[in-house]
């Protein structure tokens, strides 16, 4: 305890997004020695442990004022003011009244927190994600298993047997699955975006080039990886967006694929409602409940799903798997199932020669992207 107490408060911002009449963004308040992004140096596997096990064991603040500073499209500097709640997170979910017009291209905007500690002043940067007006389809992507082998959210057993994954190996040396660069590139509009926002931060009312089709990221993995997740996906070239993780307990609650269904479902109905105006691609796998969880989006939320990918490789579908591919396929919502991204390309072709829009411009990305 003597050693935590010790350590500077930080906090810990996560990714938000707004539309023009809403703002969310979350943060946590944590005593840690280093700030998490600037832990994942590749400096031998003891170093590699070390990093992981502190991702964990960082000691939360409850109780702390934070500001929230922002820049309206004006230029006026706005505050609000929320105090972390007893696990260390603060969260801002806000108004827009009048509401913030949104430039033609998604964006990232960059926000402050501020916090007072017995060192005086603190301040760090938050991003939060725009969508713009030309964008009519973003994308959705489960993260467990479904870009990188996480062996973190399959019961304790699974944990434990994928332990030398979860505590020691860099964001940079773990496996990515095959062509996931590539399709979600060409999703997100060929160019990966954000890329330079977390390496030059430049302050409230700054921007930063986001891809042409949001991507939001839903994952069982706890608050604790948000760093680790990141850096990942920099790594790898992944499309950057708002990751929606969970609060872990080592309980019934938080592990199987029910309850990694149950925190889907609700990340899923959470982003919809938010964003009325847009349609979505939803991209999982077969090992988590995913291909049931988004069957319900496609039935509760007509004409909102653009098509649904799920990469496979579990085995055999589940009644409850088989049960939903037909509910999306009655619905009329394109669907794959494949066991790489790269036949999953020719699926983007096919369906876009079938229903054009905004699938047809994918498929004319997918096209650029291989030189056809």
């Amino acid at each position: 305890m003597a050693l935590f107490s010790r350590a500077p408060v930080r906090l810990q911002p996560y990714f938000g997004y707004r539309s023009e009449t809403r703002l969310t963004i979350s943060a946590r308040a944590l005593r840690i020695a280093r700030p998490h992004r600037d832990r994942f140096e590749k400096r031998g596997r003891l170093r590699a442990m070390r990093t992981m096990l502190a991702q964990f064991a960082s000691r939360e603040v409850p109780g702390l004022a934070v500001r929230l500073e922002l820049r309206d499209p004006l230029g006026a500097t706005i505050e609000h003011h929320a105090v972390t709640d007893r696990e260390g997170y603060v969260h801002f979910d806000l108004p827009l009244d009048p509401a913030w017009p949104l430039a033609q291209d998604p964006a990232w905007e960059v926000v402050c927190l501020h916090w007072l500690t017995t060192e005086g002043p603190q301040c760090c940067d938050g991003y939060v994600l725009a969508p713009g007006t030309a964008t009519h389809l973003a994308v959705i992507s489960d993260i467990d298993d479904t870009i990188v082998e996480t062996g973190i959210t399959g019961g304790l057993r699974s944990v434990a047997r994928n332990w030398r994954r979860v505590l020691a190996e860099l964001p940079g040396e773990r496996i990515a699955v095959p062509g996931a660069d590539a399709f979600y590139g060409a999703l997100g509009g060929g160019a990966v975006g954000g890329q330079a926002l977390l390496a030059d931060p430049g302050g409230a009312g700054t921007h930063y080039t986001a891809t042409h089709r949001p991507f939001f990221y839903i994952s069982s993995s706890p608050w604790n990886l948000f760093s680790y997740l990141v850096a990942f996906q920099q790594t790898r070239g992944l499309p950057l967006g708002p990751l929606l993780l969970r609060d872990w307990g080592l309980n019934r609650a938080t592990f199987g694929s029910a309850s990694h269904g149950a925190h889907k479902r609700a990340a899923l109905g959470k982003l919809l409602a938010f964003y009325p105006g847009l349609r979505f691609a939803l991209i999982g796998d077969d090992t988590q409940d995913d291909l049931p969880a988004y069957a319900d989006a496609v039935q509760e939320n007509p004409g909102r799903i653009a098509a649904v990918f799920i990469r496979t490789g579990a085995g055999p579908l589940s009644p409850e798997e088989i049960a939903g591919k037909a509910l999306i396929e009655a619905s009329g919502v394109p669907l794959w199932l494949g066991d790489d991204f790269a036949s999953g390309n020719d699926f983007l072709r096919a369906i876009g020669i079938s229903t054009g829009g905004e699938t047809a411009q994918i498929v004319r990305t997918v096209r650029q992207e291989g030189g056809e």
